[in-house]
């Protein structure tokens, strides 16, 4: 028994120590080293990053560890997501997402009278490798335009000291987009925090941000299991490997010291101690110092480099110039060694240092060997970021010689150049003789033109001397405009035979210690022109399947680091004589700008080479532009004609190849809100600039607008000055249909461009146009206008003019916000028609343009809107060019602030006509009457209430506008057009893949709970009124859609439609109402699937049970009619008992029947009793017939009013769901 006692004992203690095991899987204390010591890498959590990928995208609440500190209180980062709208300050999304429900870091709002500092501090992280670096993404954005101030971004790393020295310093630049940046780390010998701080008095909220951090190539060299080091190499004693050329260079890349020991031949000089035997006497007034950053400044990170390379720290000592505090004399510095003994080609001099070239005053360093002369051996040109960066340089000279070792400095805001940690190989021997330095050699020839003015691909100077070296091969030494800005252990160098006359760049071993690109810049360019080309030769050629890569992109003056704009991986071929060609498009630039080549071989040997030659700018100056036959008139099949992308905005238009409305396949240009690319708010197409005119012009294209949160679709004036200007604009959804646009463009006295510009709104539609024509003369008279940006060719007359304005500054009277984008931004015509202004009876006319007349009825539709109490009246006529005109709509007195639909129908039998909106004063005090959104449909107006089958548009259902009720839209589609979202197999209606239906998707392009309200117009009150509807929702769906009655701003649920599942299900709603009310249909995402809806139809007055419920408007004309009966009973009554005057009384009742019958109102308007009803036809008068009187609400108009102001509805609801 004690044996079994013991047994189970043992059991559990196993069995508490798998527990154990399982609740703490690993216990060590190498936290944060960048390497995964436990099995599911969880000791890599929560260290500023978090797992195998050593990334944080803050998509997580813990924020990968990082916490927010705020110094005083009144600014501080803070997790955060865009928000439901577009933002007026911050990002438009996250970077790593790129929608609205992803998760970024963000400063607070600040408005302070004093520099308020914000910081966000990583935990505690492990020593490092020379070769760490941090690649992250970065928000920079002046939205209110109060200035960012010398540096409201930056980073510093905090020793266990409490000292900092600051390491990463991006360009204070504000531009509205993601930017990526490398903040280099290196060699961290102790454990440390990353502190990113961000300093303003002034600023809105999310103008600094941080998201997507990835930590690369950090740990330091691990052992290799089982094997020792392989040759080449040498073994560190914490096993780890090291290659033979890291040995005594200054750098530990053990981590342990062992690559630094036994260095006692190397001339070794960290300038902690002094100068060593280096000389800072210069030729120059501008002189070397030896300093440190605490010295040169503490409190401004724009100062100095931050700290030494030596022992990463503020405190250590290193070499700096830069421009002086009594300014800038000479622009160049030197110092030099003590005279060493001559040396040869098998035992080279071999100098190692470690520079820092920041800021816009870094003008570059070159090394030069001074025996009998003097001669440059080794340059490094203009700024390579905030990073120590190893050179490595072999001297061979048979004469004795030093080494002088020469700056180049630009008179700029900030910056400057530092070297440490300088080696001397055992090969650079002191000598005891003294040699004469020769001269100097002589600076560059041909300053003829101010430094803006090279390389701006025109030659301004005699024999283009001023572009001879900017990177172009056509010119003798152009190849040497490629300057290798290499850091890493690979870079580009330039081969050059005069003899054979060949020349071209190839990717060589490198000194630098990063695992990085090779790179290559030119100088500053530009600007350049829309149909600037870069034109070059490349070849990646050997024997291994891969070869690498190589690619080319813009680095823009203000912008930074562009997007690559052309990259090649691979191999062209296994001989080295196997070259392709490339054409890549630069295009229109601004700033100026830099072009590099990056690449990257997988492995560097004699058996690859990676080469670029025949380097060629082509039709690059700023004024050139191409002769397109067909102008401006595009249908994209072939190119964009004489259009091009403005690369100073967000993100592109591209070509989108098989959908088009020229034949249906061919191709269209676009920007995909859908793109997980895509970042940013604005994408601009820019025209060729057009000479001035005494002519007008019109601007016609198709478009498409698709998707429940696309954005909006402008086209801009841009003048000569810069000043852009509205002419036509069009947002929400428009169905997955193209449509004809007709955009008038004014004559102008100087020279102009247009624009189209996309906005984004959200991240899931599509923007696209096609078969633009731009001619001369007047637009024929648009289908559709909104008045954004200009009148249409509406005129005005009579006593008062009417006025294009929107809602700002209104104080009186007028709108607050237009119908057509629902804010105080949006445009509309208005007439003031306050007694003081309009009198009584005045007349003021808006008048439309001549329109053609055709056999067909058409129907204008409209928004008004009557502010006021007895604002006047407002009548609608269609005036033939020859004959009366003839009233197709009218109303009268006040309907409330809100924007009402009317429609008329014409019938012009071939006769040209004009549309006349006329205003009637009626003595009204601060009012007035607006219209907006005139359209016009070639086909007879529908009548109100009847059932819309979606085939020819949206009937009378809108979207709205206006963000505080919804931020998506319902969206007109078909399953045969339809390629991004998952649809019925078939419409309802047809019951075929052509047929039209309303479709609401959930995507993971848009977060859960976003609505869309689909409404109606305004309907009467009833007592019963049926309405119908099909819709489809297959189970795989988590939409929902409810059924909602509006009146007064309160919502009250009618229906709420649940899984459905397998075809269209029909559904039958009772709506009562003592008041006027509108039908709302409202879709809610989900994760995906989405729900449809076909066929609507309400009856107004007609219960679904076909009882006519109308109700009939009381007045007091009713009351008098019951009075007069009454009368008339009586007086029957007493002629029974009076026989005698029975003749008598009957002509006696006849009489007063006559005399009781309805009064009369003015034939012109209608009766009091009708003003609160939304639609009713006793707006009109009798004697319209009625192909000119129908008043409905409108068909396929892509906007609507969205609100309203009505009283308390009651509803009656029966809901069935039929098969």
């Amino acid at each position: 028994m004690l044996h079994s006692r013991g047994s189970a004992l043992f059991l559990l203690l196993i069995l508490q120590w798998a527990a154990g095991a399982q609740a703490n899987p690993c216990e060590t204390d190498l936290r944060c080293d960048f390497v995964c010591d436990c099995t599911d890498c969880s000791d890599e959590q929560d260290c500023g990053y978090s797992g195998k990928g050593y990334e944080c995208d803050f998509e997580n609440s813990g924020m990968c560890g990082w916490t927010a500190h705020t110094l005083d209180g009144e600014y501080f980062w803070e997790r955060r997501q865009r928000g439901d709208t577009l933002p007026n300050s911050g990002p438009s999304s996250d970077f790593t997402i790129g929608t609205a429900t992803g998760w970024f870091m963000g400063v607070s709002e600040v408005k302070t009278t004093h520099l308020s500092v914000a910081a966000l501090v990583s935990p505690k992280i492990q020593q490092t490798s020379p070769t760490c670096r941090l690649r992250l993404r970065y928000f920079l954005w002046d939205s209110g335009n109060r200035g960012l101030g010398s540096s409201p971004l930056w980073a510093s790393i905090r020793h266990p000291d409490s000292q900092e020295s600051v390491v990463w310093r991006p360009e204070a630049t504000s531009v509205r987009g993601w930017r990526e940046d490398t903040m280099y780390l290196g060699r961290i010998s102790t454990a440390f925090h990353i502190v990113i701080y961000s300093q303003r008095s002034d600023g809105r909220r999310g103008d600094v941000a941080i998201d997507q951090m990835e930590f690369l190539d950090c740990a330091l060299p691990l052992p290799l299991p089982g094997q020792h080091c392989p040759r080449g190499m040498i073994e560190c004693k914490r096993e780890g490997c090291v290659k033979e050329q890291q040995v005594c260079d200054g750098t530990d890349d053990c981590g342990d010291g062992t690559d630094e020991e036994n260095c006692g031949e190397y001339r070794r000089c960290d300038f902690e101690d002094g100068l060593c035997d280096w000389d800072p006497r210069s030729f120059s007034s501008l002189k070397w110092e030896r300093t440190n950053q605490e010295t040169i400044s503490l409190t401004d990170p724009l100062k100095g480099p931050g700290r030494d390379h030596s022992n990463s720290t503020a405190s250590g000592y290193f070499l700096y110039v830069t421009v002086p505090e009594g300014g800038l004399k000479d622009d160049w510095a030197s110092f030099q060694s003590p005279f060493l003994q001559p040396t040869n080609s098998s035992h080279p001099c071999k100098l190692v240092m470690y520079t820092h070239q920041f800021g816009p005053r870094s003008g570059g360093l070159t090394v030069m060997v001074a025996d009998t002369k003097i001669y440059p051996v080794w340059e490094r040109g203009g700024a390579l970021g905030d990073v120590w960066v190893k050179a490595e340089v072999d001297i061979v000279t048979n004469s004795t010689f030093a080494i002088v070792i020469m700056a180049a400095i630009r008179d700029m805001a900030y910056g400057g150049i530092g070297i440490d940690s300088i080696v001397l190989s055992p090969e650079c021997r002191l000598s005891n003789e003294t040699n004469t330095i020769g001269e100097f050699p002589d600076g560059p020839e041909h300053h003829c033109q101010k430094p803006d003015k090279m390389c701006n691909f025109h030659p301004d100077c005699q024999g283009g001397h001023d572009e001879s070296k900017c990177g172009d091969f056509s010119y003798p030494d152009g190849s040497s405009g490629w300057t290798d800005t290499s850091i890493g252990s690979q870079g580009w160098v330039l081969y050059k035979n005069a003899t054979a006359k060949e020349n071209y760049l190839y990717v060589a071993k490198a000194p630098g210690q990063q695992l990085t690109e090779a790179l290559t810049r030119t100088p500053l360019l530009g600007p350049s022109g829309p149909a600037c080309t870069l034109s070059f030769d490349y070849a990646l050629t050997g024997n291994p399947s891969h070869i690498g890569e190589v690619s080319v992109r813009v680095i823009d003056s203000v912008m930074g680091m562009q997007p690559k704009l052309w990259e090649f991986s691979g191999k062209t071929g296994r001989e080295e004589g196997v070259w392709a060609h490339a054409e890549v498009s630069i295009g229109s630039r601004k700033n100026r700008f830099q072009l590099e080549f990056e690449a990257r071989a997988k492995k560097m040997c004699r058996c690859t080479k990676i080469k670029v030659a025949n380097v060629r700018y082509i039709g690059c100056h700023a004024e050139y532009f191409p002769f397109t036959p067909t102008g401006l008139s595009c249908n994209f099949e072939d190119g964009l004609c004489g259009w091009y992308q403005d690369h100073n905005d967000n993100f592109e238009w591209t070509v989108l190849d098989g959908i088009d409305h020229t034949i249906g396949i061919g191709k269209s240009l676009s920007v995909d809100m859908w793109s997980s690319s895509l970042r940013g708010v604005f994408g601009r197409l820019l025209s060729y600039p057009q000479m001035p005119g005494s002519t007008d012009y019109c601007l016609s294209f198709f478009y498409k607008l698709y998707g429940p949160n696309t954005g909006a679709l402008n086209v801009k004036l841009l003048e000569s000055n810069g000043y852009e200007r509205i002419l036509w604009t069009r947002s929400g959804a428009h169905g997955n249909i193209w449509h004809q646009a007709h955009c008038s463009v004014p004559h102008q006295l100087t020279g102009f461009q247009l624009m189209f510009e996309a906005v984004r709104a959200g991240f899931d539609g599509q923007v696209a146009i096609d078969d633009v024509v731009f001619a001369e003369g007047p637009c024929t008279v648009p289908r559709t206008c909104s008045f954004e940006g200009q009148q249409c060719g509406f005129t005005s007359s009579g006593e008062v003019r009417w006025i294009h304005r929107n809602g700002r500054g209104v104080t009186l009277a007028g709108p607050k916000a237009d119908h057509t984008l629902e804010t105080d931004l949006g445009y509309y015509m208005m007439v003031n028609t306050g007694a003081k202004i309009l009198p009584s009876g005045g007349t003021s006319v808006l008048t439309s343009p001549v329109r053609h007349g055709t056999m067909k009825t058409e129907c204008v539709n409209f928004w008004y809107h009557t502010d006021g109490v007895n604002p006047g009246y407002l009548t609608v006529y269609m005036k033939p060019v020859k004959g009366e005109r003839v009233k197709i709509f009218s109303d009268t007195l006040s309907q409330g602030k809100v924007w009402r639909h009317g429609n008329g129908n014409i019938s012009s039998v071939l006769v040209d006509w004009q549309v006349e909106f006329e205003v009637v004063g009626a003595g009204g005090k601060d009012t007035a009457i607006a219209i907006d959104d005139i359209f016009f449909l070639p086909f007879p107006c529908e009548s109100q209430g009847s059932k819309c089958s979606l085939e020819r548009g949206m009937c009378s259902w809108s979207n709205t506008q206006n963000a505080k009720l919804d931020k998506l839209d319902w969206e007109l589609t078909s399953q045969e057009g339809e390629r991004r979202y998952s649809t019925p197999p078939e419409d309802h209606t047809l019951g075929t893949e052509k047929g039209h239906f309303l479709i609401f998707p959930s995507s993971n392009r848009t977060s859960v709970y976003e609505n869309a309200q689909l409404l109606s117009p305004h309907l009467p009150p009833t007592k019963g009124t049926c309405l119908k509807f099909w819709a489809y929702k297959p189970y795989s769906s988590d939409s929902q859609l409810k059924v909602w009655a509006l009146s007064e701003g309160r919502l009250l649920q009618l229906l709420v439609v649940n899984e459905l599942g397998g075809p269209w299900k029909r559904f039958n709603v009772d709506i009562k109402s003592t008041e006027e009310y509108q039908i709302v249909f409202e879709g809610i995402t989900g994760t995906s699937g989405s729900v449809a809806l076909d066929d609507i139809e309400y009856t107004i007055g007609v219960s679904c049970d076909n009882q006519d419920n109308t109700v009939e408007p009381k007045s007091e004309k009713d009351d008098k009619g019951a009075l007069a009966a009454s009368v008339i009973i009586v007086l029957l009554l007493i002629g029974t008992v009076v026989a005698v005057l029975v003749w008598y009384l009957l002509i006696k009742q006849r009489i007063l029947e006559a005399q009781a019958g309805p009064s009369q109102s003015p034939p012109s308007f209608p009766s009091s009793s009708s003003a609160g009803v939304g639609f009713s036809n006793e707006g009109y008068e009798a004697e319209t017939t009625q192909d000119r009187s129908k008043v409905t609400v409108p068909h396929n108009h892509p906007m609507a009013a969205g609100f309203n102001n009505v009283s308390e509805v009651s509803v009656d609801v029966r809901g069935a769901a039929e098969a």
